[in-house]
């Protein structure tokens, strides 16, 4: 029995990488390939960029959903449906015809993304028994969301310049059918010991037309500009329904996001959230802006671009490890403040270097390393904080909230940044201008990263114990889970199986 538990642990950790690697991975990998994809599919310059906003709103708007299906209808069945509909958007956008084709397939292809996000951090939680077992898993899922990003870039570049555009989505099928197979061996039937609770589907669709009016009016800031009535309608729209979405869920006995999760009894869930809306606002703002600076202002292709961030792969995976080894001693509040301020200082650092006659070692390594080391602190607390205190049958709740912030935070981040940088940049298009709007931009990332880790440390509270919640009558369980699988993990010690 032991092995058993140990063998299902280690099974299951792999499928639940790939879903974060996957995820991240597909909303960079097309970005070096929307020109091939416009030349041949005959794209209006205007809509090309709806292959990336389709997938954005998708996957933005049904978060929340997404998390709560994965309590109410199982977390097997809801990553296995989320695998299916992100393998078969994939296969259909590899073989678009038209423009239409393959901005739908993207759309659905963020849904499945949507179900499978929420669910990964979920099975983490109730998987993996808190200490050093859920902390390596959390570090492990963290670096595979940072991998995807990077690998994303340079995996696009080298697969449109050498098999052709429709790779950057056919490749996902086989990783697809893959994780499916490991999934029937790795991850644990669902088993509910209590009814069914109903789900709430007046606040579904408020928060799913709500927070795709939301990153909407953010993705087309660019175009419209902030002032436009275009604009700001939008953003109007999405407010009022995401108002709406709040009253709903403050009066439902079964709400699709509990108010409560966001009160003082549980503040590091807030904290974690705040956190992790300013850290995203910062980090994938930095990200585009450090590819763009690669390729318009030192004049690297795509691959070699892609390759540059790999020393930002390594210091996430040192932060991380740094991270596992230390939250049980120093807690989540200290790392998530010491990380942020880690994160802001190499941002900071690319402000003050990136100029027109940089290179890589001069402007692009050290802030790399410094930044990605930061950012790789995070990981663990914020999945750790973000689900603290949180009943089991809610894991999904509060790991849909977590990754909603995580993208709505990425949208305005990005959208507040390019206003700035392009305010930075003014007439000029010469090399010297665009440095100078990356440089604002990387500052405004700084200031974003401390203004999370100040916010953490005056809403986090006192340091929390890691303690699991004690299980209750009505949730769904697995057939052969125990509260210390992590433990028999790490240990090979048999324990005592609950629910």
């Amino acid at each position: 029995m032991v092995n058993s538990k140990a063998k299902q642990g280690h099974s299951l950790l792999p499928v639940l990488l790939t879903v974060q690697f996957l995820v991240s991975l597909d909303m960079s990998v097309v970005n070096i390939a929307l020109p091939d994809m416009g030349d041949d599919l005959g794209f209006a310059a205007d809509s090309l960029l709806w292959v990336v906003n389709a997938y954005a709103l998708a996957f933005g708007g049904l978060l929340m959903l997404g998390g709560r299906l994965a309590d109410l209808a199982g977390r097997r069945r809801t990553l296995v449906g989320g695998f299916v509909v992100f393998g078969a958007a994939s296969l259909a956008g590899g073989l678009a015809l038209t423009p239409g084709q393959l901005i739908a397939a993207r759309a659905v292809q963020g849904a499945g993304a949507a179900a499978l996000a929420p669910v990964a951090l979920a099975l983490i939680t109730v998987t993996y028994a808190a200490g050093p077992a859920r902390s390596r898993a959390l570090g492990l899922w963290g670096v595979s969301g940072a991998l995807g990003g990077a690998v994303g870039i340079m995996a696009g570049g080298l697969l449109t310049d050498w098999v052709g555009w429709r790779s950057v989505m056919l490749i996902n099928v086989p990783v697809v059918i893959g994780a499916l197979l490991a999934a029937r061996r790795g991850v644990p039937a669902d088993r509910r010991a209590g009814p069914a609770p109903r789900l709430d589907v007046t606040g579904a669709l408020l928060v799913t037309a709500g927070m795709a009016a939301l990153v909407l009016g953010l993705v087309r800031t660019e175009t419209y500009g902030w002032a436009s009535g275009t604009t700001l309608g939008t953003l109007a729209l999405a407010l009022v329904l995401l108002a709406a979405f709040v009253a709903v869920e403050a009066r439902k006995r079964e709400p699709l996001l509990r108010l409560g999760l966001l009160g003082t009894a549980h503040r590091p869930v807030l904290s974690a959230n705040v956190f992790a809306l300013l850290m995203s606002s910062g980090q994938f703002a930095a990200f585009y802006f450090t590819s763009l600076h690669l390729q318009q202002v030192l004049g690297y292709g795509p691959t070699a671009a892609g390759a540059a961030f790999l020393p930002f792969c390594a210091g996430v995976v040192a932060g991380s490890t740094v991270a596992t080894r230390t939250v049980g001693r120093l807690g989540e509040r200290t790392l998530l403040v010491a990380g942020g301020l880690l994160g802001a200082a190499g941002f900071g650092w690319f402000a003050l270097t990136v100029e027109a006659g940089g290179t890589f070692l001069g402007s692009i390594l050290g802030p790399s390393l410094v930044a990605s080391v930061g950012i790789g602190m995070c990981f663990v607390p914020l999945g750790t904080a973000a689900t603290s205190g949180v009943a089991p049958e809610e894991t999904g709740m509060a790991s849909g909230l977590l990754n909603s912030s995580r993208q709505l935070g990425g949208s305005l981040g990005l959208a507040v940044l390019v206003t700035v940088a392009a305010s930075a940049t003014g007439a000029g298009r010469d090399r010297a201008a665009l440095a100078e709007g990356h440089a604002a931009a990387f500052a405004v990332s700084a200031g974003l990263l401390v203004a999370a880790a100040l916010a953490t440390a005056v809403l986090h509270g006192r340091r929390t114990s890691a303690t699991k919640p004690p299980r209750p009558a009505e949730t769904y369980s697995s057939e052969e889970s125990s509260k210390n699988l992590g433990d028999d993990v790490e240990t090979g010690v048999s324990r005592s199986t609950q629910g």
